[in-house]
């Protein structure tokens, strides 16, 4: 007699013998049928160490191969938005305009990953390919395809907004680049009604204040007010030194909790560099996600505005030096005069911007300044008239200047003085001119 635990055994070792006697598939035989819904599959990230190839040789360093998806929900937006779909090696914020993106990628192609001549090149013709697609999920596709990438965001339907490719309201263009049903806003050249803003209407002077003056009134947002600038050239992306009247929005305002704020960490506040010796300047930066440099050639001015997903301004930051006369002068310096100008179109690392400056300067006294900008190059704009000041300023000494350049400590005020007491002047040398630097971006 068996035991009822000596037949479960037997029964369990004759399983296992049938289920290794049935025959392992043959290689070449038909996987059974099924159905594969392609998405973006999200690139394999390379950071670390290993290194991405692409097609025509082209190596992207410690980067993976770049992709890009489209869908609603990036950073908790409603609308669908691009983002690279490897944030740890693109780490950039949602964007509503493709074009941010595909260029924050190249730039990182070309620097912080260290990608190949020819990852540089396929990364062009991807941005040239998603900018030629139809605005939407399309131009992901488009720009994946040049990287052997198949995707099919297009099939998601919609635009991102303010892409130029949602449906708009009905106008009276007669079908003309209208913005009727299925039509694209960005491409009209009528106004929707639903921009228009009303308070322009007003000039402000409905409760007068002394020293206040009235505003200029708009009915229609102001878009044919270059019209009243007779002789002035539309700035149309130029830089035009004999002034222009621009046309483009104003566009996203960052909010309050949004504004832009940047400390130099080098050179400090009254600190000195040796002359004629090759330094780095460098500058802690929040509320800007820096990088984002359009051609100043052709772009200047020539668009709104915008912020990333989490609403900081997407632009970057220039570095200029000023010669001084004296560190505590009064008159105010020439802006058409500079040692050392540089836009910065690098992106920070670790919250630092960092610039060389090739050669050093002079003996003398300086003055640094940020001129922290938008996208296009345009001051940034902030939510509320008054805030702390959205960029920093530091004076500094080169060279022999420092001996001569010493910064004294205004005395304090007696004890029955009514007004402060003047500062102590300085017995700083006076500087040479500064020399004009390159082109200005």
């Amino acid at each position: 007699m068996f035991s009822k635990s000596m037949l479960v055994s037997f029964a369990t070792l004759a399983f296992a013998l049938s289920a290794s006697a049935v025959p392992a598939p043959a290689a070449n035989a038909c996987p059974a049928q099924k159905t594969v819904t392609v998405t973006a599959a999200p690139a394999q990230s390379t950071a670390g160490g290993s290194k991405a190839a692409g097609a025509n040789g082209a190596k992207f360093g410690k980067c993976s191969t770049p992709q890009i998806k489209f869908a609603v929900g990036l950073d908790g937006r409603k609308e669908a938005a691009f983002q690279a779909t490897d944030l740890k090696s693109f780490n950039h914020g949602s964007a509503d305009n493709i074009g941010v993106i595909t260029g924050f990628i190249c730039q990182q192609v070309s620097s912080a990953c260290g990608g190949n001549a020819a990852a540089k090149t396929e990364c062009t013709k991807a941005q040239a390919a998603a900018s030629a697609a139809t605005a939407g999920g399309a131009q992901a596709d488009a720009f994946n395809k040049v990287f052997g990438a198949t995707t099919n965001f297009a099939a998601a339907g919609g635009a991102a907004a303010g892409s130029g490719a949602a449906a708009g309201g009905k106008n009276n263009n007669n079908g003309k680049g209208n913005n009727g049903k299925g039509g694209d806003p960005q491409k009209s050249l009528t106004l929707d009604p639903k921009v228009i803003s009303t308070g322009f209407e007003k000039n402000g002077q409905e409760v007068p204040e002394a020293g206040q003056v009235p505003s200029l009134t708009s009915s229609n947002n102001f878009i044919n007010f270059c019209l009243t600038q007779k002789g002035k050239p539309l700035t149309n992306g130029q830089q035009v030194k004999t002034g222009s009247c621009n046309t483009a929005p104003m566009g996203v305002i960052a909010s309050t909790s949004n504004m832009p704020s940047s400390k130099f960490q080098f050179p400090k506040n009254f600190g000195h560099v040796n002359a004629n010796t090759p330094f780095t300047i460098k500058m802690a930066i929040k509320h800007i996600q820096t990088g984002n440099f359009v051609n100043a050639q052709s772009n200047y001015y020539a668009a709104p505005q915008q912020v990333n997903g989490a609403g900081d301004i997407i632009g970057h930051s220039h570095f200029v030096i000023e010669q001084l006369d004296a560190l505590d002068q009064i008159k105010p310096l020439n802006p058409g005069t500079f040692a050392f100008f540089k836009g910065v179109n690098t992106p920070a690392v670790n919250g630092v911007l960092s610039v060389p400056v090739p050669g050093g300067l002079p003996d003398g006294l300086f003055k640094l300044s940020s001129i922290n900008a938008a996208m296009n190059h345009q001051p940034v704009l902030v939510a509320v008239a008054q805030h702390g000041s959205l960029d920093d300023c530091v004076y500094f000494t080169v060279g022999n200047g420092k001996a001569k350049g010493k910064i004294v400590a205004p005395p304090p005020p007696a004890a029955n003085a009514t007004t402060p007491a003047a500062p102590a002047k300085t017995t700083a040398a006076k500087g040479g001119k500064g020399g004009k630097g390159g082109k200005g971006n």
